[in-house]
């Protein structure tokens, strides 16, 4: 696991003065997590996350005395999120990291799988899929983003884009294998990590939807969303 180091280019300054010893406990216990380090958050990672926090401070010491409680983050600085369907999502993930360049950060919360993207994809990536007739049209703020409709045979589900002004649930920096709620399926793991833009996802969404016949069952390669997350080779990413 990555050892935590202070930074304070990650920290504001309303959050008043900085206590090392306070985020030493969590820090300690991500270091010491044994399993499957693409499903577990480092100490590196926790800093990047609570850097979208307004109190980065407040949020590491949240997360220090509750390392096992789900948070909940603003989107549109640090980081936008793509909120899809989890199969869609699964198979969105094999393209990314079999034909193409891996993945940000991605969790699994209601079903729904999270792919963090780089600030601007929310906005960015339902223009490009309505450019390349695969979108449903202008929608709501709170439907911003759905590509629902199907056109000429090709069926894409419902994708929700979250930016600026909207807030997304995280996982637990701690989550045990069989832990019910959020999750993680690649856990943050560096300060600065890659985050694809719109145009690597609209590749991943276009090639997913071409690949699923219009008609006729689909059957899932997957096990349920509930029995463990996909493993992949995060050494892939750029």
């Amino acid at each position: 696991m990555t050892a935590w180091l202070p930074d304070e280019t990650t920290l504001h300054h309303g959050d008043g003065p900085y206590r090392e010893d306070r985020a030493a406990d969590v820090f300690a216990v991500l270091r010491e997590q044994a399993g499957n380090q693409t499903a577990q958050v480092t100490a590196a990672g926790a800093a990047w996350l609570a850097g979208a926090a307004a109190y980065p401070r407040s949020a590491l010491s949240q997360w220090e005395s509750h390392p096992s409680a789900p948070g909940v983050l603003p989107c549109g600085s640090a980081f936008d999120v793509v909120n899809v369907p989890t199969l869609f999502g699964r198979r969105m993930l094999e393209h990314l990291w079999a034909d193409g360049p891996g993945s940000g950060p991605v969790a699994l919360h209601r079903g729904r799988m999270l792919l963090f993207a780089s600030p601007g994809t929310a906005q960015r990536l339902p223009s490009l899929l309505d450019w390349e007739e695969w979108g449903g049209g202008p929608a709501s703020r709170s439907e911003r983003g759905a590509a629902g409709q199907e056109e000429s045979g090709r069926k894409m589900p419902p994708l929700l884009c979250h930016g600026t002004g909207d807030a997304v649930t995280v996982p637990p920096l701690t989550c045990g294998p069989n832990a019910s709620g959020p999750r993680w399926v690649v856990a943050p793991d560096t300060r600065s990590p890659w985050l694809p833009g719109p145009d690597v996802l609209l590749w991943a969404c276009v090639r997913v939807a071409r690949s699923v016949p219009s008609s006729g069952p689909r059957i899932s390669i997957f096990p349920p969303a509930d029995q463990g997350a996909k493993v992949y080779d995060v050494s892939r990413r750029r």
